[in-house]
């Protein structure tokens, strides 16, 4: 369903009643009142809005394809701070999306490099970096600093981290979601609507949603979802409009079209007043986890996947073709990434086909298995060793590692 708009409503009138998150104190000066003229001149946002925009204070969780917008776009709007978590560093596969980013970034600190492009947007922005990866012993501490997050992560593990640390100290926050053609957009507040798990009770199995890593994403989605999520951190800032709060609004690139998706707080759900183990939530082998399983069973096939090194994999098709073994090499990615590059002698077919049994692994040979870094190819061996294969073996790392450290003229993605 496509929400409708009335004319007559006043940009100051919130159906939801949310107040705004941020005192209007203070004045503008002279600079700001230019620079941010066209916001003042708007009916019904004007120099109070703005004044709330200055005095805010908002965290945004990664520096990559939703936060390169969201960071832009919030500091040009005149957001007083900005907080940005990142620990990763710019590489040439950002580029192609993460517009805060630029060639001479490469290999830099993305925190870093954001900072740089913020204050060469809107130097009235104070920048405050935290280069560590967010996890559930700083999440608190650094959303206790600020008003609001905005949530740009790509994996399940970090939203529900964000989710439950946001709902503790009763902050809203802003998700967005995205991958190859498709993005998703909401706003979650624990007490005052639904929150992330109303939408995602429970995390999908390891490796059935893959990251934009592995799946690809569409570049200029990033821009189209960024820019709604800092339409809604506005709104929640000042007061006006009507948030997303409670609804879900899921964009279709390739059919251009947008819709709706009601989302309640669930009545039963229990409330969120702790944090956990998000890893093993998510289903994803944590440290101490790990050292469990390997101390109760280490046998368990559930659990651990057995693996090669690539060194180990160049021997056994040097072997191979030399007549003195004998297996098969299976390429489990798409074939849109098998045509930038292969391993001589590895056979596609993509892990759809494997986990749906569109295509069947004879269990009688010995088989090795790889994908792009080994998320994929570790999920159809866990697939086909539970099904009784018993001599099947994932490539640690994937074709990124074997052409860093075998075939280094071969392309990489």
């Amino acid at each position: 369903m496509t929400a409708s708009m009335s004319s007559a409503r006043s940009p100051e009138t919130s159906p939801e009643g949310l107040p705004p998150l941020v005192d209007a104190v203070g004045s503008l000066t002279q600079e700001e009142t230019l620079r941010y003229s066209r916001h003042l001149i708007i009916p019904g946002f004007g120099t109070e809005a703005q004044l709330r925009l200055k005095n805010a204070r908002v965290l945004v969780i990664g520096a990559g394809g939703l936060g390169s917008p969201a960071l832009l776009y919030l500091a040009a709007a005149g957001v007083g701070t900005l907080g940005v978590v990142d620990d990763d560093d710019v590489e040439l596969s950002n580029l192609q999306r993460q517009v805060i980013h630029g060639v001479p970034d490469l290999g830099r600190s993305k925190a870093e490099s954001a900072r740089d492009s913020i204050l060469a947007l809107n130097p009235l922005v104070e920048v405050v970096l935290h280069r560590e990866r967010l996890d559930a012993s700083n999440a608190l501490a650094l959303f206790s600093g600020y008003d609001l997050v905005v949530d740009g992560t790509d994996n399940f593990a970090t939203r529900y981290l964000v989710n439950d640390a946001a709902a503790i100290l009763g902050r809203p926050y802003v998700w967005g979601s995205i991958l190859r053609f498709d993005g998703q957009v909401s706003v979650f507040w624990q007490d005052r609507g639904p929150t992330y798990r109303d939408l995602y009770p429970d995390a999908p199995p390891p490796g059935s949603v893959p990251s934009c890593a592995e799946g690809g994403v569409l570049g200029v989605l990033c821009a189209q979802i960024g820019s709604v999520m800092v339409n809604e951190a506005i709104k929640l800032i000042t007061g006006v409009g009507r948030t997303l709060l409670g609804r879900v609004l899921v964009f279709d690139a390739l059919d251009m079209s947008w819709r709706e998706v009601r989302v309640r707080p669930d009545p039963t759900a229990p409330r969120i007043t702790e944090l956990i183990d998000y890893e093993q939530f998510c289903g994803l082998p944590s440290a101490s986890a790990a050292v469990e399983d390997q101390a109760e069973d280490t046998a368990e096939d559930s659990v651990v996947v057995p693996t090669v090194s690539v060194e180990e994999l160049a021997e056994l098709l040097a072997a191979r073709a030399a007549g003195a073994a004998d297996f098969d090499l299976l390429d489990v990615r798409n074939p849109e990434e098998y045509a930038i590059v292969s391993i001589d002698g590895a056979v596609l077919v993509p892990t759809p086909l494997i986990l749906d049994g569109a295509a069947t692994v004879d269990s009688a040979r010995t088989v090795y298995v790889h994908c792009k870094t080994g998320v994929r190819s570790a999920d159809v061996v866990r697939h086909l060793r539970g099904r009784g294969h018993r001599d099947v073996w994932s490539v640690d790392g994937g074709i990124i590692e074997w052409v860093r450290a075998i075939e280094p003229r071969k392309m990489t993605y």
